[in-house]
């Protein structure tokens, strides 16, 4: 659950800043941090599921809005195709990886356990 809360951040974050990008470089703290937590947390999910493609691709995402080290500023056009490339995998992985379910252990005190007892 919260994997998918952080998919649907980052998604708002990066259509805010696409939305709203002459405006984009007063808030790019902000917008790196919630969108590289995202993809670090996306990618710990796609490593969990075992989908190598989908977490290397998101470490890339995280590598390009580190909040720590910044690579670069969100003006000009190859920082906007950044935000728009981004926010296609954030879409497609909220619709394709699922969190694996948890497998419940069988409880010692079931009242049928299947067997007679001693």
């Amino acid at each position: 659950m919260p994997t998918k809360i952080m998919k649907v951040a980052s998604i708002g974050a990066l259509i805010l800043a696409a939305l709203f990008w002459k405006y984009a470089s007063s808030y790019q703290l902000p917008l790196r941090f919630v969108v590289s937590l995202g993809a670090v947390m996306v990618a710990v999910q796609a490593v969990r599921a075992r989908k190598r493609g989908w977490a290397l691709g998101f470490y890339a995402i995280t590598l390009a809005f580190n909040p720590f080290v910044t690579v670069g500023t969100f003006t000009g056009n190859l920082a906007f195709c950044l935000v728009l490339a981004s926010l296609a995998p954030f879409t497609v992985s909220l619709l394709t990886l699922r969190t694996q379910p948890l497998l419940s252990i069988p409880s010692i005190t079931d009242r049928t356990p299947g067997s007679l007892s001693l």
